[in-house]
C-alpha cells in the first residue's frame, strides 16, 4: 500500500466493522519504530499506526521539520516545513481511513516532542479529522496552526498532555502554557508532570493508556 507516509501497522486484536485509530508521530531525529515499540501495550481495539516523518536526518533518523541553530546556539524551527508536515499528516489521516477499516470519527494522535508539536497543530487546524491528542514532551507552537483555527469546530477536542519536570530539551515552562491556552478555549484537558527528562516515564504511559480507555 503506497501512501504518502511510510508507516508501520499493528492491526486491532478486537476487530470491529470500523476500528478506532491511534496515529503515532515520533520526535526529531527518530523514526517510526520508536513509539511503535510500545504498540503491543496499547488498547486492543485500536489500529495502531506509526508514521515516518518526511525529512531524512542521516544516519537513520527523520524529522517533521528542520531545526536551525545560530552562532549563539539559539534554536529556530522551520515553520514553513512544519506547516507542510501538518497538512501532510492531515491528508495521511484521510488516506488511512480510505484504505483501512478505520472509524474516521475516532482518531487519536499520540505525538512525542516534535511529533507532539505537530499533533497540536493538526488537531486545532483540522478538528474534523481528530478527536483526541496525547501530547508527550512537546509544546504549542501557534505559528504553525491555522490562523483561523478559533473559527473551527474545536469544541469536541480532548487533550492528555504530559512533560518531564526536568526536561533538558524542551523546558517544562513551555509545556505548561499549552493546557492554560486550551482550557481558555473551553477544551477538555488533562495535564501531568513526571520527575523525568525528555522521555516517557512508565507511569506516564499507564496514565495516558487509562485516559484512552476511559
Amino acid at each position: 500500500m503506497n501512501l504518502s507516509l511510510y508507516h508501520l501497522v499493528r492491526e486491532p486484536k478486537i476487530k470491529l466493522e470500523k476500528n478506532p485509530l491511534l496515529l503515532l508521530l515520533h520526535g526529531y531525529g527518530s523514526n517510526e519504530e520508536d513509539l511503535f515499540s510500545f504498540a503491543s501495550e496499547l488498547p486492543e481495539e485500536y489500529y495502531v499506526i506509526s508514521a515516518r516523518a518526511p525529512y531524512s536526518l542521516p544516519p537513520y533518523g527523520n524529522a517533521w521539520y528542520a531545526i536551525h541553530f545560530d552562532a549563539d546556539e539559539n534554536k529556530f524551527s522551520d515553520n514553513d516545513q512544519a506547516r507542510e508536515s501538518r497538512d501532510l499528516i492531515a491528508s495521511f489521516i484521510d488516506e488511512l481511513t480510505a484504505n483501512y477499516p478505520i472509524d474516521k470519527n475516532n482518531v487519536t494522535l499520540i505525538g512525542f516532542s516534535q511529533g507532539s508539536i505537530l499533533s497540536y497543530a493538526v488537531a486545532l487546524s483540522y478538528p474534523e479529522k481528530v478527536q483526541r491528542v496525547v501530547a508527550l514532551s512537546g509544546y504549542l507552537n501557534l505559528d504553525i496552526i491555522d490562523e483561523n483555527f478559533r473559527n473551527n469546530a474545536i469544541s469536541n477536542l480532548r487533550f492528555f498532555i504530559s512533560h518531564g519536570s526536568v526536561d533538558q530539551v524542551i523546558p517544562v515552562d513551555w509545556a505548561r502554557k499549552a493546557p492554560e491556552f486550551l482550557k481558555e478555549l473551553g477544551l477538555d484537558v488533562i495535564y501531568k508532570e513526571y520527575p523525568v527528562g525528555h522521555g516517557v516515564a512508565p507511569q506516564n504511559f499507564y496514565d495516558f493508556k487509562n485516559w484512552l480507555q476511559s
